[in-house]
């Protein structure tokens, strides 16, 4: 290659993204991302690009925490500390950069950083090609030559020290090579190498002086000035030639790219300030000026138009002997796209699958000859496979006879996602990819084939975009929640989906019917109580009936007019009859609107059941919710709404409704974190703990708790758990903020713990962002540091319950694997049919009753370990209102 004009700029990405973690103060992202350490590695990288102009360069990283130097000497880095994990989730961030950036990025199993830059160094020295070494470790400094110079970080994370050769002689009086001597003799604490104890840089510099290497020094000891360093020397022998090779980096690293492939052309700026926006680094966007970018980019790099997607190379597939050679020719993990004809899955068939691996991309059709159970033996097969939405695959899949449940090796982007991005709810797969990636889908495909072309482009994009979320897994150590949990839930939730809940069509409407003569009575007591007739629905009708004709104070008013919501007219009830009428007429008329007709609407008729749909990627704290209909939220305050319970009922006349329902897990929980000594005592002698907390607080005996104390002791409960302020209990109590305050404090002097708990986490949330749970689910509280003190009044709340709540919610997950995985060993035809928040619903034969109530007793108390007993209270009948 020509060397003329030729620069080459190779980056140690570990020592520079340490560097600027611990030099920037705490950095984070709307959704509570750590930032600081990628914010300053491309402040640094931004300055380089523009002082040093390179033609050709790579940034290095560490393959794997232990290398070649392990081998020789086990106590390696040993004193160093376990990475943080606000730093350790920062690297994916920075390969995303750095991919924006179109810079290579080099790693070697089995070395580190240093040996591949020593390795390129030492070929670019040959060549005579101009080179620059970044880094924070002075080890690189043993690289220098004529040709290849070393910059080394200083103050903050942009100042260098550029060192060439005469520069390493004017800092340490030594030449380039004999660094290595220097760390032989001096050892270095940082990497725990051990030198020759009580030699320090002085006396190591002065023996290198009169001998230049280690090797030469410990062979004229007689020369050496001083009986105790002559002393350690000799003593110590063995350790300085260790340390000097432990200190030597490694120049002939198995690099599969050579330089000639590290040709740096720029980047394409509008996907760097794509990336920028994601990591919110408003002030970096006016850095890449019209300059740099005229400079410096490609304008092409990145680029993903509809051209380009159209163009995607693949086979399509439409016979058995060319199916057989897809099998032959899918190489490594393969992305899966399904081609359904509708997009609800529940109806959904499948016109083709895309296939794709690294290196050939296939669309199987299934119009013509082929059909999807062709394919059964592959999607069953141990294949490394990765799609997006696994749990509504596995329902196609089943309404094809494919049972992919327990067979199979799969991942699931969309879960990956979620579990590294909670607050973002439940997204598509193109702003997965577009986030992710910087892969941009066309939005249309014009024609049968270019749609064929896209769905295998999407595919290819697959395995690559789940390597990328699943290296974050792995630095937020959430790889356990990914793979025990959330995976494994998918296949039990599809199975819960194709079940279903069966329904008495009959009994829905006549309790419709019953409905609608009591909404229609309550009607004509509201015209009544009014004087006068009116549209009950209307907002302002209403409001001009109550705060003009019947002269109720006006609690509130909005833009247009005075308002009639609900919690307004909670307080206005114990001035008028008409308004309790009101508010029974809103509750009868929701549950007829909302769940008759609507449960009318969506009964499958030739079933007579409902199939709901879970949603276990959408809320923040990892609670499942449910829609189409939303069965997790009956409302059960009034008896109509537990009535409606009563047309859920089982499938065959000797089956039975199982309800098995957590007993205060919340508090249970709550009890766990925060050790409080006299919450554990309640749970653990098995005392109700709304009446040992009424005792407590008001210093009763527990004979003397009254029903009053008790209902105030519960809203207590509950509300510290999630983070209740005195104006909140003084609302649900309905008693004098005053008094709520009091109650608060001495709910906390009687539970010291709860109290410290709560402190505790808001201050870990500040520091580092987040929260967790007892299973390492993580929320983002990008507001905890905020100033607007609404906002951060509501994200300490939030710190406060998340870890409580999302435990909750792991827990019942992991109950419900659990319990999925014992039914299928022991053969029983009981089902999993519902959960609802802290409950799970089955129906079983009357004979199975007590063997399925032992096990999902065993599985659930005993999902995980706390500091008190889980309770599980499981009763049965014929309907879902009878069991409960």
């Amino acid at each position: 290659m020509s060397t003329q004009a030729t620069k080459l700029l190779l980056i140690d990405g570990n020592s520079i993204l340490y560097r600027a973690f611990f030099a920037l103060p705490p950095l984070s992202n709307r959704s509570g991302q750590q930032t600081n350490a990628v914010y300053g590695f491309t402040l640094m990288l931004l300055k380089l690009l523009q002082d040093e102009n390179p033609t050709h360069m790579a940034v290095a990283f560490d393959k794997s925490k232990k290398n070649f130097r392990h081998d020789i000497y086990n106590s390696y880095k040993g004193t160093r500390q376990k990475t943080p994990d606000e730093l350790a989730e920062q690297f994916p961030l920075v390969r995303s950069l750095l991919h924006a950036f179109s810079i290579p990025v080099l790693e070697v199993e089995g070395y580190e950083a240093d040996d591949i830059i020593g390795t390129l160094a030492k070929q670019a020295d040959a060549q005579e090609i101009t080179t620059r070494i970044v880094s924070g470790d002075k080890d690189l400094l043993q690289l220098v030559t004529d040709h290849v110079h070393a910059l080394l970080t200083r103050r903050g994370i942009t100042e260098m020290d550029h060192y060439d050769v005469q520069g390493v002689y004017d800092r340490y009086s030594l030449r380039p090579e004999q660094i290595v001597d220097l760390k032989g003799l001096m050892g270095d604490s940082s990497d725990n190498i051990p030198g020759v104890p009580g030699v320090g840089e002085k006396t190591a510099i002065k023996l290198l002086t009169a001998r230049p290497t280690v090797e030469e020094v410990l062979e004229h000891l007689d020369e050496v000035s001083g009986s105790k360093l002559r002393e350690k020397l000799e003593t110590h022998r063995d350790g300085a030639l260790l340390s000097k090779k432990l200190a030597t980096i490694a120049c002939d690293v198995p690099v599969s790219t050579a330089i000639d492939d590290l040709v740096y052309t720029g980047f394409d700026s509008s996907a760097v300030v794509e990336v920028f926006r994601e990591l919110e680094f408003q002030s970096l966007i006016d850095k890449i000026s019209e300059e740099m970018s005229d400079s410096t980019t490609s304008g092409n790099a990145g680029d993903t138009d509809d051209a380009d997607w159209q163009q995607t190379e693949f086979q399509r597939v439409t016979s058995a002997e060319q199916l057989e050679r897809v099998w032959a020719e899918l190489g490594g993990v393969t992305g899966c796209v399904f081609d359904l004809n509708s997009a609800d899955y529940h109806a959904a068939d499948v016109n083709g699958v895309a296939l794709a691996s690294r290196d050939a991309a296939f669309y199987i059709s299934l119009t013509g000859d082929l059909e999807l159970s062709d394919l059964k033996t592959w999607l069953k097969s141990s294949h490394d496979k990765v799609v997006f939405d696994i749990k509504s695959l596995a329902f196609v899949l089943d309404a094809h006879g494919i049972n992919i449940h327990s067979s199979g090796r799969w991942n699931d982007v969309k879960l990956a996602a979620y579990l590294l991005n909670p607050t973002d709810g439940e997204v598509e797969l193109e702003e997965i990819l577009a986030r992710e990636s910087h892969v941009r889908v066309p939005s249309v495909a014009k024609t049968v084939e270019h749609r064929e072309a896209l769905l295998c482009r999407i595919a290819q994009e697959l395995p690559d975009l789940y390597q990328q979320l699943h290296s974050a897994l792995d630095a937020q150590a959430l790889d356990d929640l990914y793979r025990n949990i959330e995976m494994p839930l998918s296949f039990v939730l599809a199975k819960m989906e194709i079940t279903g809940f069966h329904v008495n069509a009959d009994k829905l409407r006549a309790f419709g019917e019953d409905l609608s003569g009591r909404i229609a009575s309550l009607t004509e007591n509201i015209y009544d109580l009014a004087g006068t007739e009116f549209n009950v629905n209307s907002p302002k009708q209403l409001g001009e009936i109550l705060f003009e004709k019947l002269n109720l104070p006006a609690v509130k008013k909005t833009k247009s007019g005075y308002s009639t919501s609900a919690d307004v007219l909670e307080k206005l009830a114990p001035y008028h009859e008409i308004v309790q009428k009101i508010l029974d007429y809103r509750q009868l008329a929701k549950l007829q609107s909302t769940y008759v007709d609507g449960l009318l609407k969506v009964i499958r008729k030739e079933t007579d059941r409902i199939h709901t749909r879970f949603h276990q990627a959408l809320t923040a704290t990892g609670r499942l919710s449910s829609s189409e209909p939303n069965l997790q939220n009956i409302p059960i305050r009034l008896e109509e709404g537990r009535k409606l319970r009563q047309v859920f009922d089982a499938t065959y006349d000797d089956w039975s409704i199982v309800s098995a329902d957590y007993s205060q897990v919340e508090l249970r929980i709550l009890a766990h974190l925060s050790g409080d000594e006299a919450l554990i005592d309640a749970f653990r002698s098995g005392m109700d703990i709304h009446t040992r907390t009424a005792s407590d607080v008001f210093e009763v005996p527990v004979e003397e708790v009254t029903s009053l104390m008790r209902r105030q002791a519960k809203a207590v409960n509950f509300g510290i758990v999630y983070g209740i302020s005195d104006f909140g209990l003084a609302q649900n109590l309905n008693i004098p903020q005053k008094e709520a305050k009091k109650f608060i404090e001495e709910y906390f002097r009687k539970f010291p713990g709860v109290k410290a708990y709560m402190d505790d986490i808001v201050g870990q949330a500040r520091q580092q962002g987040y929260v967790s749970t007892l299973m390492n689910r993580r929320r983002y509280l990008p507001d905890i540091r905020g100033r607007n003190f609404h906002l951060r009044s509501f994200a300490e709340r939030t710190a406060m319950n998340t870890p409580i709540q999302g435990t909750a919610a792991d827990i019942i997950k992991l109950a419900m694997v659990h319990i999925d995985e014992a039914l299928g060993d022991s053969q029983l035809d009981a089902r999993m049919l519902l959960q609802v928040h802290d409950e799970l619903i089955f129906e079983c034969p009357s004979d199975e009753l007590e063997e399925l109530t032992e096990l999902v007793r065993e599985k659930m108390e005993n999902a995980i370990t706390l500091n008190v007993p889980l309770k599980v209270d499981i009763s049965h009948g014929k309907t879902w209102y009878d069991a409960k």
